[in-house]
Parts: C-alpha cells; sequence; structure tokens
C-alpha cells in the first residue's frame, strides 16, 4: 500500500493506528506531497535534508519546521521518488497520560492536533528520520471502511489549491476543521 501514488496513501493512512514507542492512536488528517508539487520539498530535487524522501518506501521522513518543530512523514510511492505523507494529527489512544506529559497539557482534543503537537507527543525527533515505519518502535496497523474527506492543504504558500489534505469525517481531532 505504501508503494502506491502520495494523495492514495495520504487517504488509506486515515484511520490506521500508528504507535511510536507504546504512545498513540489513530491517524485523522493527513497531506500528500509528490516531487512534481512545488509545496514539496523534493520539488527542487534531492538534497541532504529531503534525502529520505527519496529513500525507501516506508521510511520516515522527519524534520523540523521554523527551526522549532518536528514533523513525521511516511516516505510511499515507489513509482516516483520524493514523495510522501505528512501525518498531520491523530486521536489519542494509547499513552495518553505520557503523552500529555510531554506535551505539557491536560488537553485531549489539541494533544496531537497539528504535525508539531503531534511530534512531541509521540516523542518523535529527528533520531527517526529514515527509519522504517513498518518496523520498532513504529506500529502501523491499517484501518477498513472509514468515511474520508478531502480539501486543500493548509499552512502552505505554493500548490495550495491541491486538494491533498485528508481528515477522518466527523473527526473532532482535526488540526483544522474540513471545508
Amino acid at each position: 500500500m505504501l508503494g502506491s501514488p502520495a494523495p492514495e496513501v495520504a487517504a488509506r493512512l486515515i484511520g490506521a493506528h500508528l504507535e511510536v514507542n507504546g504512545v498513540g492512536g489513530v491517524i485523522v488528517e493527513t497531506e500528500a506531497y509528490d516531487a512534481l508539487d512545488p509545496a514539496s520539498h523534493s520539488f527542487v530535487g534531492r538534497t541532504r535534508r529531503n534525502a529520505p524522501m527519496f529513500g525507501p518506501v516506508g521510511g520516515a521522513y522527519v524534520y523540523r519546521i521554523y527551526g522549532l518543530h518536528w514533523c513525521f512523514n511516511v516516505v510511499c510511492n515507489a513509482q516516483a521518488p520524493g514523495s510522501a505523507v505528512l501525518i498531520r494529527a491523530l486521536e489519542p489512544v494509547l499513552g495518553i497520560d505520557a503523552m500529555m506529559e510531554r506535551r505539557g497539557t491536560t488537553g485531549l482534543r489539541e494533544l496531537c492536533a497539528g504535525p508539531g503537537r503531534l511530534c512531541q507527543a509521540l516523542g518523535v525527533t529527528g533520531v527517526l528520520n529514515g527509519m522504517p515505519v513498518t518496523q520498532a518502535p513504529f506500529r502501523l496497523t491499517l484501518a477498513q471502511d472509514v468515511r474520508v474527506v478531502s480539501g486543500p492543504r493548509i499552512g502552505i504558500r505554493r500548490g495550495v489549491s491541491t486538494p491533498w489534505r485528508f481528515g477522518l469525517s466527523g473527526s473532532a481531532f482535526l488540526s483544522r476543521p474540513m471545508p
């Protein structure tokens, strides 16, 4: 499944259960990026920073945004290197107390709503960059029959109208409501 194009993988990851070192939950929001997308890190070609996007399918691409917050992506699309899916939000299920302690908050809805919050709660850092998401410390279990909605991506300047943001219909745990 991870070998498929980024938009297909992004939609398919909605409803999946993601754990990192024993904490995690249900993925409720993703965004797709590929090398032909002007909003993608890989649009400029392979660099030292984005090299994991050109690596094996199923690898983690973990980077800092604004030099502050970690973002976690899953590398995909065996036919088009430079593709990845950003995990934007999840509904916390496992290890909630540990995630709240890491984030310094007791608000469940905001705990993993947004890529930076999600990484802080799960303990995802650059140490995991390039590691396969199909092996420990990750655990990824796909869901069946979930209702997925899509819309434009957020927090980007280029490719804004591309409807490659995917969410779990009706979820209260999205980083922002779907249009």
